[in-house]
């Protein structure tokens, strides 16, 4: 059995942990830490943790857990992982690793000096069954070579006082990370642009529209829009030579996600007010095979890698650097800091 603790009380803290509570076997949680004692305690009395902790390196340092699950703010997530990965426990660290390139490189670089690796990121759309199946679709090659993919990207509100930014460092990096998972090739070169912004929401430019291409010469375009109002929606289509296949809308709400082949006409829709109906699946996948091969002494061979995730910091900075810049921005390579 696994003992995990959970940092972090809110929205996703709270779903991870009931997730591991009730539906992941061979797992117990046992701690929750965050700075609102009394939500860690909310948390806590609903999934039967004995610990509630203010801080994560608090839980880290507790003797209560074997592993961790890192749900805080983003700003936390390096030095939680870091903390955690110093007590040698397996970590799952919600998106993204780090805020900034530079971080998301220290924890890196400091990872790759373990005997093992410890620290699996939550990007969990690699464990959507209708995601593993499109990425199935293009290895079997059977629609021919991918031209070209679209993909969208909408919430229903957007949290306030967040900028433009925000909405490539803490919702696109979803596509920035399942698009080089889906073509088994790296973005290399984007673009930022923008026409007409809501009047709904004074902050920030929404929608954006993304343009990334990967290493082989596919485009890849993404509209992402942060406070669509009527639901939570997410798409993607490959554009091959024989036809296109994409996501179902609205997706199958079991294992078996089918795709949507082109030939018919017809289609009806229901929208999730936000992303964990629509992403259950996913989750749970992921976090069965991260306390399996917790449990083992590895990491999922599934799961973005502190590596790929830092990949995913760099392609979101440059797309950051297109909007204040304009142009094509070329990604830096591997071992620029």
């Amino acid at each position: 059995m696994l003992r995990v603790g959970v940092i972090g009380a809110g929205v996703m803290g709270r779903d991870h942990a009931r997730l591991l509570s009730t539906q992941v076997a061979d797992a117990r949680v046992t701690a929750i830490a965050d700075i609102n004692l009394d939500g860690a305690r909310a948390v806590a009395d609903q999934c039967g943790a004995e610990g509630v902790f203010a801080t994560g390196e608090e839980l880290i340092a507790s003797g209560l857990v074997d592993a961790v699950v890192i749900a805080s703010p983003d700003a936390l997530h390096a030095t939680t992982t870091l903390a955690a990965m110093e007590a040698g426990l397996p970590t799952l660290c919600e998106k993204p690793l780090a805020p900034t390139v530079e971080e998301a490189a220290d924890v890196a670089a400091r990872h790759a000096e373990l005997e093992r690796p410890l620290v699996s990121v939550g990007f969990m759309r690699r464990f959507d069954p209708g995601y593993v199946a499109l990425r199935k679709v293009l290895d079997e090659g059977g629609s021919g070579q991918l031209l070209m993919t679209h993909s969208v990207h909408r919430n229903v509100e957007a949290y306030p006082g967040s900028p433009s930014s925000a909405t490539i460092t803490n919702s696109a990096v979803h596509e920035i990370d399942i698009i080089p998972w889906l073509t088994r090739s790296p973005i290399t070169e984007v673009l930022w642009a923008a026409g007409r912004t809501t009047t709904l929401l004074a902050e920030r430019t929404d929608p954006q529209l993304l343009l990334m291409r990967t290493a082989e010469g596919v485009l890849h375009t993404v509209s992402v829009q942060v406070h669509a109002q009527y639901g939570y929606d997410v798409r993607c289509e490959l554009v091959c030579e024989r036809g296109s296949v994409e996501l179902p809308n609205p997706p199958s709400l079991n294992d078996e996600a089918p795709l949507i082949f082109n030939s018919g006409l017809m289609r009806g829709a229901q929208y999730a007010a936000d992303w964990r109906p629509r992403f259950e699946t996913a989750y749970r996948r992921e976090l069965t095979a991260w306390v399996q091969a917790s449990l083992q002494g590895t990491v999922p061979a599934e799961a973005a890698t502190v590596e790929e995730s830092l990949r995913t910091t760099r392609v979101a900075n440059a797309l950051v650097q297109s909007m204040d810049e304009g142009g094509w921005v070329a990604v830096p390579a591997a071992e620029a800091r």
